[in-house]
């Protein structure tokens, strides 16, 4: 027992912390990828976003750059110059922030289009400084062959390195759907691992469950028989005593009795008188000794029963019952064969003995009706009282418990019936088959 309390303690303990385990490292694993995709999905967004920025700004300096050439008052010229200005300086800011989150496999990329954009600002410096007339004449042309194109070529460039941000953003998916196949083969593992111990733990309960409950059984069983051989030991006791005060005292009293009358008959004249009243005295107190001895030896065990059967014995006790007690004991007995086995009789007499002592007590009974049936499938005993009844989930006493230990061991059933005010039904039941039981 030590053994295997020590060794479930250690097992459901093992169990315990292994699910803990699985649940900690479950959630911190999670909360590490969670972690990482907010940080691949804001770092994409972000590049995007400047990304998209460096976009706009060189449309936007193509744009102004057109106005600036196309414009002919000088004002406006140099308002469309600082507009260009200011594009610049936005640019370089955008592609500064770029840098400082360039990932490696878009450096080339990266410096193409930085070397290019230095161009593009070095191809505008010189249309910058360009009077009215110059910019009325060149600047269809300039804008053709030389901003356009290198607008063109930046955007493309620029497009290309957000193809490899999308890239970028692929592969970090890929590293996040690796982390979840980890997290998944590593769970897959603790998951293995905590049924195989829950199933080696259940298997090792229910062995010994089981084990405890086969020996309870077994424990059960003979207590059972312990029980039913206490039971057929009393009888036989009772049955060697009831003999005894029959056979031994009874005979001895009643020779006494025979004695004192031969005595009383002997007495001389002359002392009549004073002998006879002492000799009076000396019968009435033995005939109350065999009067106490026959109690007692009928309580103990019937000769009846033995000699005359059960109902002749169980009609005794009625008129017994009803003589002594203001109590009306009525005994119906339907086709029951004298033929029935000695424990039958034995445990339907007792039953019937123990009823009639709890209706004395405890019921208040006026009336008591007790009916036996004997059927092809064995033998029926029905004892219902008017008394005041009672709670047999709550009040059931040692007699009660008698009567269903013997009734058990017989492999009969027992019923109690009673409701407060209402009276008492015993129902009991003992199977019965002629050719399984012949008489003796």
């Amino acid at each position: 027992m030590r053994n295997t309390r020590l060794l479930l303690t250690i097992g459901f303990g093992g169990l315990l912390l292994l699910m803990a385990y699985a649940g900690i490292d479950a959630v911190r694993v999670l909360r590490s990828i969670q972690r990482r995709t907010d940080e691949i999905r804001g770092e994409f967004l972000i590049r995007n976003r400047v990304l998209n920025q460096i976009r706009s700004d060189l449309y936007l300096s193509g744009t102004y750059m057109r106005d600036y050439l196309l414009e002919p008052e000088a004002g406006k010229a140099d308002a469309h110059k600082q507009s260009l200005d200011t594009n610049r300086s936005e640019m370089e800011a955008a592609l500064a922030a770029y840098a400082r989150r360039l990932s490696p496999n878009e450096a080339e990329t990266y410096g193409v289009l930085t070397h290019e954009l230095q161009d593009y600002w070095r191809v505008l410096e010189p249309a910058l400084r360009w009077d009215a007339a110059e910019r009325q004449t060149r600047s269809y042309a300039f804008l053709r062959d030389e901003v356009l194109p290198r607008r063109l070529a930046m955007v493309g460039i620029a497009d290309q390195i957000a193809g490899l941000n999308e890239r970028q953003l692929n592969e970090d998916n890929l590293q996040v759907e690796s982390l979840f196949s980890q997290f998944r083969v590593r769970l897959s593992g603790t998951v293995i691992a905590t049924l195989g111990l829950g199933l080696l733990l259940a298997a090792l309960s229910m062995s010994r469950i089981l084990r405890l409950e086969r020996e309870s059984e077994e424990t059960r069983k003979e207590l059972k028989d312990l029980s039913a051989r206490l039971v057929q030991v009393q009888e036989n006791e009772r049955r060697a005593i009831s003999r005894e005060l029959h056979d031994e005292v009874g005979q001895s009293l009643s020779a006494l009795l025979v004695g004192l009358s031969n005595l009383s008959a002997a007495v001389p004249p002359s002392a009549a008188d004073e002998m006879q009243v002492h000799i009076a005295g000396i019968r009435d107190l033995a005939q109350n000794c065999v009067r106490v001895v026959r109690n007692i030896a009928l309580l103990l065990r019937p000769s009846m029963l033995d000699d005359l059967g059960l109902v002749p014995a169980l009609e005794w006790q009625a008129r017994e019952v009803s003589r002594n007690y203001d109590i009306r004991v009525n005994v119906a007995a339907d086709g029951v064969s004298d033929q029935l086995p000695e424990e039958h009789k034995t445990c339907i007499y007792r039953i019937v003995q123990e009823a009639l002592h709890n209706c004395v007590r405890h019921s208040g009974a006026s009336v008591v009706r007790i009916t036996l049936k004997q059927g092809s499938g064995g033998v029926s005993v029905l004892i219902q009282d008017d008394g005041h009844g009672f709670r047999p989930e709550l009040e059931r006493g040692l007699g009660l418990l008698g009567i269903e230990e013997r009734v058990t061991h017989l492999g009969g059933t027992f019923r109690v019936d009673s409701h407060l005010g209402r009276g008492t039904l015993l129902a009991i039941t003992l199977p019965y088959e002629y050719d399984k039981n012949p008489a003796s």
